[in-house]
């Protein structure tokens, strides 16, 4: 059985329950696309992190009075914790939220392996910061039942409640509301011309999701070696910062960090930490889709606004765009000899290859690598 988009919808904004933020995630990725499509935009805020989402939703309760819905993947409930247990607890503020979380790594499902640990512990970590949390069923009447229950709970306890999906559990539905493309160039072009462009002895870090698939699959393409790459899974937000980590333990070797626009935009504080140390050899490349790729290619926020400003202000000493492979070239170039932290956005349309494969190297057999080759 699955379970019809429009009903659970319509089964919310019948409980009063018709305000959305959140980030999205592969398995809520039909249902976040129906939001999308049926839902005012001031009331279905695609956050920068999980975190915020619930910041969001406590800010609607207040002002209204109504529960506002947080949908996240799993990994996410890591960014919810503090505004969870500090904001939203029954011992402090005392405000209902309602939680749709993807179970990804659910046990005895097949999963990539960052997420088979937070799936094996999502109940124990709901369970442990108080957070009352249910299976949503698959029927639509066992499904409204556990609606119902859900906002039982958060009513009678000024609480929180986390209603966790299954895989598989929402019927296909396909975003209708696309955005018209206005960039020509694939990310996977963009990285290609990056890699060509790597100076000798560069080590790479490259984000979670799509970047760290593409470039492990360039380098089979090439039959190059992968020892200097870092391909980041899990953690997103964070490979800046690893890339940092790397740069100013090895001042003399060039580091390059591949990131994504929702990435980014997740711990933008993380800029601000490396324009304030200011290591010259991190040059921090940006492939700009606005879009959530890897879990459905939701929007973000990422062609809105300028980042080389932020950058700049943050206090890189240089920052770069290119909308074109003509002008990537050329700007590669000027970012490979200048003096960093030095920042290259591209701004790309999104999508992947359907045929796209994933990295064949455990983590742990790319860690080790990656250390050897840092050694050298």
């Amino acid at each position: 059985m699955t379970l019809s988009c429009q009903y659970v919808y319509d089964a919310l904004a019948g409980r009063g329950i018709s305000f959305y933020a959140g980030v999205p995630d592969s398995l809520l990725k039909s249902f976040c696309a129906y939001v999308t499509d049926h839902t005012d935009p001031s009331r279905n805020i695609i956050a920068a992190n999980e975190g915020s989402a619930v910041a969001l939703a406590v800010g609607h309760y207040l002002a209204t009075g109504e529960i506002g819905l947080v949908y996240l993947q799993n990994s996410g409930l890591g960014n919810t914790v503090n505004p969870l247990t500090s904001l939203a607890d029954p011992e402090v503020y005392g405000v209902p939220v309602l939680l749709l979380v993807g179970w990804r790594g659910e046990p005895g499902k097949k999963d990539e392996p960052q997420h088979v640990k937070m799936g094996r512990v999502t109940a124990a970590s709901l369970d442990a910061i108080g957070v009352q949390n249910a299976v949503l069923p698959d029927t639509e009447a066992e499904a409204a039942a556990a609606i119902d229950a859900a906002v039982e709970s958060m009513r009678s306890r000024c609480a929180p409640f986390a209603l966790v999906v299954r895989k598989g559990a929402f019927a296909g539905y396909q975003l209708q509301s696309e955005r018209k493309p206005r960039y020509d160039m694939s990310r996977e072009q963009a990285l290609a011309l990056v890699l060509d462009s790597l100076p000798a002895g560069a080590a790479v870090v490259s984000t979670t999701g799509m970047p760290s698939r593409e470039v492990f699959e360039l380098r089979e393409q090439r039959g190059e070696s992968h020892d200097a790459d870092f391909l980041t899974v899990g953690s997103m937000g964070h490979s800046s910062q690893i890339a940092l980590g790397v740069a100013l333990a090895q001042l003399d070797r060039p580091v390059f960090c591949l990131d994504g626009d929702g990435a980014v935009l997740m711990h933008m504080g993380g800029l601000a930490t490396i324009g304030s140390h200011g290591p010259k050899n991190l040059k921090h490349v940006v492939v700009n889709n606005a879009a959530h790729d890897s879990v459905g290619g939701q929007p973000t926020v990422g062609h809105d606004i300028d980042l080389c400003a932020i950058a700049r202000a943050c206090g890189y000493t240089a920052a770069l765009l290119a909308e074109s492979p003509d002008q990537l070239r050329s700007k590669l170039g000027e970012l490979c000899a200048a003096d960093g932290p030095a920042l290259l956005e591209v701004r790309i349309k999104k999508g992947a290859r359907p045929d796209l494969g994933r990295p064949t190297r455990t983590p742990s057999h790319t860690k080790d690598r990656f250390m050897e080759f840092l050694r050298k």
